[in-house]
């Protein structure tokens, strides 16, 4: 298992890196030929679209690995560990829901453009360029469905622990 998210892990990181630098050529060298030659490549601007897609799903996919996604937690600062945990556990799980569902939708989304032989950028099929959606939702959610499940056998733990100190 671990040698799979250590695989996981490295595809993210590694995609991160050549999407970035890619979109950071490309959009340079669509700059220069526009400034210097006043010449631009057409295909550059709708690729550039589908590459910040790709990079803004791969990046939160890899923001998920740490639960390092955006917090609004002012009044978890004032609960207890426990019901923190016990919060924490609801919000996983209904993020993964929620994450799930993103993935269900987008995966027939990407399965009605595939059988209806819909094409993109430059005659790309367009399941290509969307498949990212439903697996980055997936893997998000697993990621916090195991979260929530951590956290919620650490707040059940906790509470067994309490309880017996308590007796």
């Amino acid at each position: 298992m671990r040698v799979l998210i250590k695989t996981v892990h490295g595809i993210e990181d590694v995609l991160l890196i050549v999407l970035l630098s890619s979109m950071i050529a490309l959009a340079s060298t669509q700059i220069l030929l526009r400034i210097f030659f006043d010449y631009g490549l057409i295909w550059a601007d709708p690729l550039l679209r589908v590459m910040v897609l790709w990079l803004g799903l791969t990046g939160a996919t890899v923001a998920s690995r740490h639960n390092k996604h955006i917090h609004i937690d002012i009044l978890t600062r004032f609960f207890s560990k426990n019901l923190y945990l016990f919060v924490q556990t609801f919000v996983g799980l209904f993020t993964a829901w929620i994450c799930f569902l993103i993935a269900w939708h987008g995966a027939r989304w990407v399965q009605m453009d595939y059988v209806d032989e819909m094409t993109g950028l430059g005659g790309i099929p367009s399941w290509m360029l969307e498949i990212i959606i439903p697996i980055s939702f997936a893997v998000i959610g697993i990621r916090y469905f195991i979260f929530s499940m951590r956290w919620g056998s650490l707040c059940y733990r906790r509470m067994k622990l309490h309880a017996s100190r308590a007796k």
